[in-house]
């Protein structure tokens, strides 16, 4: 606890009686309605600590003041079969499924891009740990992490500054943790310059008896505060110390204004995740909630808005790593590595010892009251009283205006019909080296072994695989798979579509390893909602996803909204990025991606292929060209392959497989060899355009390939269940190439020349 004099307060009596006292409510985020609403909520001005509270809680990206109108049309659209398999959904900290023998999981994505922006390494380090404690807080084990990142132009300068720091941070702060980082993205486009988008997920699982909800009931009940001390970082910008007037002079003190970037440290994370686990196996724990975003202000009123009752507080009890702090400075700070706790009276004491022996710091700072306020007291002066429903649920909500962008017509009219196309072999050949080696197709290397993506033991499947598949249960083999899509060209084309087609590929992603999907968590990532051309490509993929979802049988379980994310009046591309959660009853069954090094393997591609280029890959690398229509989804046919390839893990049928997405077949068969190491040999079809058949994007596409004895028995089911089928070649693990007939012979080292040669040459 903190022994310095107490800063002078702006007390609730303060604010009676100097009702016109002048506010900067404007430099905290505040309209002039908004700012009024709450005078009108309180019958009177706020506090200083009021208004930061109100400021923070009330911003985009906690009260979703923008999108809560588009984002009920998830629970619109979630059928009662969909929620059957839900313990915790939307609203919480993170989702949580039921998936069999009375295990539960909860993963969610969360995106941390402007603050990445800013310090790279902290803004991801940070973004890494917050949702690894939203994980924590429902009252499971983290496993494992995923990261899905953007970035400007591969060779950019800027680029070149913030994509190490960002991986240095996802990696140092996973790796710190224990925790596997299994899968995601990395994806270069030049919108995304000035705006890198960090989007991380994590996954947990628990017993079903296990689960934790945010809520503070019984009264009577104490709140603890438990981690790290709480200190400046993390409360620039926006927040309540942006104005020196609201802050008071500094008084001589020396403190210095840290960034609004937060400060990491994993290792008193890791700390933190094993002593609430402890207290979880104990019992000590009636309701729990991670300080991320806002802060305390968010998790006060947050569980006393979740509660059946009021809450009190004495802010002055909160441990401190800077002196003269301000409440309202204690109320916004960002500083990581901290959880509140409602804890019944007689298992303070027990509850206290366990923090003890992990060297963790625990403070009673409040308790559970009748009625229905939030009280706050510094030093016995009362600077906060609200009803903390208005500030943690009942913020603006705002229905933007929304405009069918202006430029999209002539957007999807200028397709890529008429751009050159290679038809030679020779130039056959030049475009798929060209297509490998480009910054978007090429090997994740020089990223994914920054990771420890084998940690723990737990890791079944991990990149460059198309799906990260981590063990539950060591008994049984269950465990679950995930995997992480989106295609911002896609979506800029057609957000209804786009959306879709994101969900469509994480969901076969999941599926080619054997496993099926059960739910989904999102993350979407969009340009300012003052837009009303953004706001139509929200709308357009919130519906899609909702509908998408609601066809395929799974459901949304939480997710996050980013808006803002541009430079001047250029916004970032549409980004809803979607997580898919997969379920696999052993995960000795998995299918992994590599073709084996068994001869006379069949190589079969499952789905159709259309003359399908816009947005794709070859047009953006080749032509620099956006336009026209994307690929076409199908969700049905997602539903059908992927109860094929789960039958066919099942059954033994099917010794690899790998999904085909951006950069289309020639992709495809080029990781699939490499990973594998092993060769092939491929027959096109003589009456089909080599170029289609090669570099097409259309969705609902798989590469398998099936032991010769299985052969009959996997096409006959393909053909009993009508999905299309192709056999378009044999594995040749003695030819050490790939040999596509009629077009080109690829050594593997070639091969591996191009594909892994181009980030380590632009980012070492």
């Amino acid at each position: 606890m903190t022994t310095t004099a107490p800063h002078p307060a702006d007390t609730v009596e303060q604010a009676l009686a100097t009702p016109e006292h002048p506010q900067p409510y404007r430099e905290l985020g505040l309209k002039d309605d908004e700012y009024q609403r709450i005078r009108e909520i309180l019958g009177r001005r706020p506090t200083e600590a009021e208004l930061a509270m109100y400021s923070v809680m009330w911003s985009e990206h906690c009260s979703y003041k923008s999108s809560k109108v588009h984002l009920r049309y998830f629970g619109e659209t979630t059928t009662d079969e969909m929620r059957a398999r839900m313990l915790a959904g939307i609203g919480e900290n993170a989702g949580v499924v039921d998936i069999g023998d009375g295990w539960a999981v909860t993963f969610k994505a969360e995106s941390h891009n402007h603050p990445s922006y800013v310090e790279p390494y902290q803004g991801a380090a940070t973004g890494v740990g917050g949702i690894v404690r939203d994980i924590l807080a429902m009252g499971a084990r983290p496993l494992a992490v995923l990261d899905s990142l953007r970035f400007g132009p591969a060779d950019a300068p800027d680029t070149r500054r913030v994509l190490p720091g960002v991986v240095a941070g996802v990696g140092g702060y996973g790796n710190c943790l224990g925790l596997p980082n299994v899968g995601g993205e990395v994806v270069f486009d030049p919108t995304y310059a000035g705006n890198p988008l960090v989007n991380a997920l994590c996954v947990g699982a628990m017993r079903v008896e296990d689960l934790h909800l945010a809520h503070a009931s019984g009264v009577g009940n104490k709140i603890i505060l438990f981690g790290a001390r709480t200190g400046l970082d993390g409360i620039g910008g926006v927040s309540v110390l942006a104005s020196d007037t609201f802050a008071g002079e500094e008084g001589g003190t020396g403190r210095k204004k840290l960034p609004s970037v937060q400060v990491g440290d994993p290792f008193t994370e890791k700390v933190l995740i094993e002593c609430c686990l402890e207290l979880f196996g104990q019992g000590l724990v009636v309701g729990i909630q991670d300080l991320g975003g806002a802060g305390l202000a968010c998790a006060t009123s947050e569980l006393a808005s979740a509660g059946d009752g009021g809450m009190r507080v004495w802010l002055d009890r909160v441990p401190l790593r800077a002196t003269g702090m301000t409440p309202a400075e204690i109320l916004s700070s960002e500083s990581q590595e901290r959880m509140c706790a409602v804890v019944r009276p007689a298992d303070v004491a027990a509850f206290l010892a366990v923090c003890a022996k992990w060297d963790v710091t625990a403070t009673e700072i409040g308790e559970v009251t009748e009625g229905d306020r939030l009280v706050i007291t510094w030093h016995d002066q009362v600077v906060v009283d609200v009803p903390p429903r208005t500030v943690a649920h009942e913020g603006p909500v705002y229905h933007r205006p929304i405009s069918r962008p202006a430029d999209q017509d002539a957007l999807l009219a200028n397709g890529p019909e008429t751009l050159p196309r290679p038809s030679t072999p020779d130039e056959l050949r030049d475009t798929l080296l060209r297509l490998v080696a480009s910054p978007n197709l090429a090997s994740r290397r020089w990223v994914t072994q920054q990771y420890d993506r084998y940690v723990r033991g737990g890791t079944v499947l991990a990149q460059p695989a198309d799906t990260g598949m981590i063990r539950i249960d060591e008994e049984t083999g269950r465990g679950v798979a995930l995997a992480t899509d989106a295609n911002g060209r896609y979506c800029r084309l057609d957000p209804y579509t786009g959306a879709q087609l994101a969900l469509a590929e994480a969901y076969r992603n999941v599926a080619v390893s054997g496993a099926t999907p059960v739910a989904v968590t999102d993350c979407l990532n969009f340009g300012s909602p003052e837009d009303p051309g953004v706001m139509w490509q929200f709308e357009q993929a919130v519906r899609g996803l909702a509908d998408g979802c609601r066809e395929l049988g799974i459901p949304v379980t939480g997710g996050n909204v980013s808006f803002y994310n541009q430079t001047g009046d250029t916004a970032i591309l549409p980004t809803p990025v979607v997580g898919v959660l997969g379920v696999i009853d052993d995960v000795r069954r998995r299918i992994p991606m590599g073709i084996g090094a068994e001869a006379g393997e069949t190589l079969l591609l499952l789905g159709e292929t259309r003359d399908e280029f816009g947005g794709s890959e070859w047009a953006h690398v080749v032509h620099n060209h956006l336009g026209g229509q994307p690929p076409r989804v199908d969700l049905a046919r997602e539903k059908l392959l992927a109860e094929v390839l789960v039958a066919g893990s099942r059954d033994g049928m099917v010794s690899a497989a790998h999904d085909l997405s951006e950069g289309g077949l020639a992709q495809a068969l080029v990781e699939s060899a490499l990973v594998g190491e092993t060769g092939a040999r491929i027959v096109l079809d003589p009456d089909a355009d080599p170029f289609v058949q090669l570099f097409a994007e259309s969705a609902g596409r798989v590469l398998v390939a099936v032991p010769r004895t299985e052969e009959p028995r996997f096409t006959d089911m393909c053909t009993a269940r009508g999905l299309p089928w192709r056999k378009i070649g044999v594995v040749d693990p003695a030819s050490r190439a790939l040999e596509i007939q009629g077009v080109a012979t690829f050594g593997l080292d070639e091969l591996r020349e191009a594909w892994e040669g181009t980030l380590p040459a632009l980012f070492d």
